[in-house]
């Protein structure tokens, strides 16, 4: 059934959804009145939005570069609707590399990479965004860096897909080698005990133990491109690993090494991060829509953050979501609380 134009032919608008998005993602807009003798002009912070689909009653836009306070407005030809508040995320870095979760420390400094392809030895492996978002190198001389997490002790810990070893570097930027043998090293985490977890993607989680005991935790099939780790407040640990099926897996491991799947589903899931619900964000599509998909603790999904190229996330102190896709990375003060174990 149609939805009936508003007597004055303002264009109004019911819905918009997903509740954020980045550059380049998708907003869905429902409403009345839309479009009258033409496509519907959409603008967000006063910048045109490319229309994808237009309608009287159903809008589809991209966000435009340059959009970030989020006040979207859509014109009808004749009339202006009234605004609808967005979260829309900021760049505050680009020309990058990430492959999974950016960190993020307890001063709210951000640690980034730049991969490469295999083998590709690049002038800066890790660079560091401060509060201001200044990016600087921290790490230079590192092959193919990879997943990034700080321990309890405050050091940063940076895994490289190349020679199968993590590094350990002090905040002044001096590393040294953690541990090594693990594979094609991509994903890490700590749990509460500041044990480290290692994904090699040919089909092991590695668990190391404060005093570098290496063990093996699990065993899960092989990953195309990585294995993205997450230690969630259960006290489980959450893994994604992306194959070639459109229909991928997350993963539950209990402390005993016990594999079940948490959810399936996703099309290439990758990075990960819980808020202090407890419900799980990752980078992902879902249903066709590309972007960060939520979890619930029901297992309910919902397409959360609109965007293209995301691989991974993390929760600032401030509870912002800092969002890296493959090129760049972006602050979205959405109403999220992040996780603090």
């Amino acid at each position: 059934m149609a939805l009936r134009k508003d007597s004055n032919g303002k264009p109004q608008i019911v819905q918009v959804w997903p509740e954020a998005a980045i550059t380049g993602g998708e907003l869905y807009i429902r409403g009345k009145a839309l479009a009258a003798l033409e496509r519907p002009h959409v603008t967000i912070d006063q910048v045109a939005a490319p229309v994808v689909v237009g309608s009287d009653s159903f809008v589809v836009v991209k966000v435009p570069e340059g959009a970030s306070a989020g006040e979207l407005v859509i014109d009808n030809g004749p009339m202006r609707s009234d605004v609808w508040s967005c979260d829309i995320g900021l760049q505050i870095a680009d020309n990058l590399h990430p492959v999974a979760n950016p960190a993020i420390d307890s001063l709210g400094n951000i640690y980034t990479t730049f991969s490469g392809s295999r083998g590709q030895k690049v002038p800066v492996a890790v660079y560091r965004i401060d509060l201001n978002f200044s990016m600087r190198p921290f790490v230079n001389d590192l092959m193919n860096a990879t997943g990034i997490a700080i321990g309890r002790d405050d050091l940063i810990y940076v895994s490289s897909r190349f020679d199968g070893m993590v590094y350990q570097v002090t905040p002044t930027g001096n590393m040294s080698v953690f541990v090594e043998g693990m594979g094609v090293a991509t994903g890490i985490a700590f749990d509460e005990e500041n044990n480290l977890y290692v994904g090699d993607r040919s089909g092991t989680i590695f668990k190391i133990s404060p005093s570098r005991q290496i063990y093996v935790f699990a065993t899960l099939e092989p990953s195309i491109s990585a294995y993205h780790l997450a230690w969630g407040p259960d006290h489980h640990l959450y893994v994604s690993g992306p194959t070639t099926s459109s229909f991928d897996s997350l993963y539950r491991i209990a402390k005993n090494g016990d594999v079940e799947t948490f959810y399936r589903g996703l099309g290439r899931p990758q990075g990960m991060a819980f808020d202090a619900d407890g419900n799980l964000y990752v980078a992902a599509s879902w249903m066709g829509k590309k972007g960060v998909v939520r979890i619930r603790q029901d297992q309910s999904v919902e397409h959360f953050l609109a965007g293209p190229g995301i691989v991974g996330l993390a929760f600032s102190p401030s509870r912002a979501m800092i969002v890296a896709t493959t090129s760049a990375i972006h602050r979205v003060d959405v109403g999220v609380r992040g996780f603090q174990p």
